[in-house]
């Protein structure tokens, strides 16, 4: 006997109408998120998507050179000769097109990165060929005369090995290497500086972060255990900076800790530091580390507060009825719980301060300052974005790796909010 079909009231069988319900309830979820989901992608994955790009991205050379690119396939610069009359013909008439588009000055800037003197080559190359006829003979020779670096085998080197669309090359730069005819080699020492500056910014972020820790755990222990009046009125001090300019916060400290500075006279003036050894705190790591653990304090007091008010006082009392001593009670008992909260602080202030620039620009000096800083030089003045696109991505990478190892090392289960 076959099973008798349910019917909803307007008589369509229950399961259909069912689904037609929840297909409504699904379309009207997706369509609640859809403004959040697409602020997601223009702010947030579009950039990323677009500095990966950037990083790896070099159509600059076959678009400006294309003739020259394919006249350029089957010369193979370890020969050690020149590339025939034809590569030659091909260059010409290229940068006779650039010229009247005025892009050849481009794709100096470009190859610059690479080699110097490439810029001031191709700046030169837009005067040269117009001196020089269409279909003239020996166009290889005209050319070099016309500058002997035509007649360089590293300069033709350095067009075929960048004539491809994509390229490690601004990754290579970000790790201090290079590549040549010889392959992949790391820059001279005298010229590596990309990866001491990575070391030193973990480095530091890890100090500031400790600093922060160490200084916010007793105030938010304080504001946790006081009377609520008491805590409400510490938590707007806690929280007024957030009230004031980055940049005047990081101003009030260049005077603070320069030489002749209010820190450096209260020191002479108690007697702690002779007035011809005045302490050099600014421009420089020390002054980097004291300014930003000011302006991420309350990024890590935040998170532990909020985790130690839910902590309850009875279990402390328990332990001290069981004959468990002051220490022990709070290190056996309360700080496990605080945990998550230091997790989350940590975390949070890490990640900030591996990415800050502009707090270590104005008070780093040279041995002070982040990888971050160099990327904004990047992007601002050099316009090499390029390298500030791996740069951004390598940082980006580690950020990564370091929340990953402290998921395995912590558990990133045990961070909460409160």
């Amino acid at each position: 006997m076959a099973q008798e079909q349910i019917l909803t009231q307007e008589g369509k069988p229950l399961k259909q109408a069912l689904r037609r319900a929840l297909r409504r309830e699904k379309m009207r979820s997706i369509l609640l998120i859809a403004p959040l989901l697409a602020f997601v992608l223009v702010a947030f994955i579009a950039p990323i998507a677009d500095m990966l790009f950037r990083s790896v991205e070099n159509g600059i050379v076959a678009d400006t050179l294309p003739e020259t690119v394919v006249a350029l396939q089957d010369w193979d610069p370890s020969t050690g000769e020149l590339p025939d009359e034809a590569a030659y013909v091909a260059l010409y008439d290229d940068l006779t097109v650039a010229v009247e588009k005025k892009i050849h000055t481009r794709l100096g800037s470009r190859l610059n990165y690479e080699q110097s003197g490439m810029s001031s080559l191709f700046r030169k190359a837009g005067r040269t060929v117009r001196s020089i006829e269409p279909g003239s003979p020996d166009m290889k020779q005209q050319l070099i005369d016309s500058d002997a670096a035509w007649g360089n085998l590293d300069t033709w080197a350095l067009l075929k090995r960048y004539s491809g669309r994509y390229t490690p090359g601004y990754f290579l730069n970000a790790v201090d290497a290079e590549m040549n005819a010889d392959g992949i080699e790391m820059k001279p020492d005298n010229e590596r500086i990309y990866l001491y500056l990575f070391v030193r910014t973990l480095m530091l972020s890890l100090i500031i972060t400790f600093s922060c820790l160490v200084l916010g755990y007793p105030i938010s222990y304080l504001l946790a255990h006081l009377p609520l009046r008491k805590a409400n009125l510490l938590m707007v001090l806690v929280l007024l900076p957030f009230w004031t300019s980055l940049l005047v916060r990081t101003s009030a400290w260049k005077v603070l800790l320069q030489q002749q500075g209010v820190i450096n006279d209260l020191l002479v003036w108690a007697g702690i530091v002779d007035n011809t050894h005045r302490l050099v705190m600014i421009n420089n790591a020390t002054g980097t580390i004291i300014a930003m653990t000011h302006i991420l304090l309350p990024f890590m007091i935040l998170p532990l507060y909020s985790v130690m008010k839910t902590i309850s006082p009875t279990y402390v009392r328990a332990a001290r009825s069981l004959g468990a001593t002051s220490w022990t009670s709070f290190w056996r008992v309360y700080f496990p719980q605080s945990v998550p909260g230091i997790g989350a602080g940590a975390v949070l202030v890490f990640i900030l301060s591996i990415g800050y620039y502009i707090t270590p620009e104005l008070v780093g000096g040279t041995s002070g300052i982040f990888i971050s800083n160099r990327i904004a030089y990047h992007i601002s003045s050099s316009l090499n974005w390029g390298l500030a696109a791996a740069l951004g991505t390598l940082l980006l990478v580690v950020v990564l790796f370091m929340f990953v190892l402290y998921d395995r090392i912590v558990g990133i289960d045990n961070v909460k909010l409160g």
